[in-house]
């Protein structure tokens, strides 16, 4: 099975752009799963889990503005949360159904928070991989030293090198699905050569709003109320134990489910991490 790629039109202050998303399954089911990436990911991280629930639901796996196939912002400084979740809205709004379920890896995840946060929201279903209101500083640093930077790729094997350093917390896979992690997010340049498909210029308000401590957004959770699923891998240094157990106390009091061996963040490849996302979503 693959996937339909489509485009939606959203507007920001600095003019128009467009959102790319690939939509997996039935093109009139009701039915709507929207599974959003990581800072520096795309929505191909999704394939295995938009694959593996498309029987059930029409996936919708979008590139958020400045990566994959979506279109660069005029403006830099608009690569933060309130315009990307603007977009999703807009994507909701063209996919025409009142309700969605959500799948948000690390800033997909904070996007989903902060709409499910929102009064009339269409958020009905949320789970959040190794995201929540608290992100920790150490993260936001490691994540400082890579996001932006496009170093010399002189090939394929080379850019795959750089992704398994970087993304080493995503735990243990296999040289393809290395391989695979490393296509998705790699484009090849005239001269032959390789860079990362996202915008370099997202690092620019992600560096400028570096908080001096741990970024809390417990407002936004306190605010959700739909059934809430958090998957935290059991070494993140993004999502602390201690914070994804207080989620399970207040907001919506969600399920936590710990994945040993990983850290941030787990991928959503492998049949027992699909398992536990399909599980929760069709209770």
């Amino acid at each position: 099975m693959s996937p339909v790629q489509r485009h939606v039109q959203c507007a920001s202050p600095a003019g128009l752009h467009r959102i790319s998303y690939l939509q997996w399954g039935a093109a009139n089911n009701s039915e709507v799963l929207v599974c959003v990436h990581g800072l520096t990911r795309c929505a191909r991280d999704f394939d295995n889990l938009a694959r593996a629930l498309s029987d059930r639901y029409r996936v919708v796996c979008p590139d958020v503005a400045g990566r994959g196939d979506s279109d660069w912002l005029a403006d830099p400084m608009l690569y933060d949360v309130p315009q990307y979740v603007a977009d999703m809205v807009t994507l909701v709004a063209r996919l025409d159904v009142e309700q969605v379920h959500w799948v948000g890896t690390s800033m997909g995840g904070l996007i989903g928070m902060a709409l499910a946060a929102q009064k009339d929201t269409p958020v009905a279903k949320l789970v959040l991989n190794d995201a929540g209101p608290v992100v920790g500083k150490a993260a936001l640093e490691r994540i400082a030293t890579y996001v932006g930077m496009w170093p010399p790729l002189p090939s394929l094997q080379a850019a795959e090198q750089l992704v398994r350093a970087v993304a080493a917390p995503f735990g243990p896979h296999t040289d393809e699905e290395w391989r695979f992690l490393t296509e998705v997010v790699t484009r090849r340049n005239a001269d032959g050569s390789w860079r990362f498909h996202y915008d370099p210029k997202i690092a620019e308000p992600f560096r400028k709003n570096m908080p001096e401590g741990d970024m809390e957004l417990w407002p936004l959770w306190d605010a959700v109320r739909c059934p809430t699923l958090v998957i935290r891998g059991a070494q993140s240094d993004l999502l602390s134990k201690a914070t994804a157990e207080q989620m399970t106390t207040r907001g919506p009091q969600a399920k936590l489910v710990e994945l040993p061996g990983i850290g941030h963040a787990p991928t959503l490849m492998h049949d027992d991490q699909i398992g536990i996302v399909r599980d929760f979503l069709l209770a």
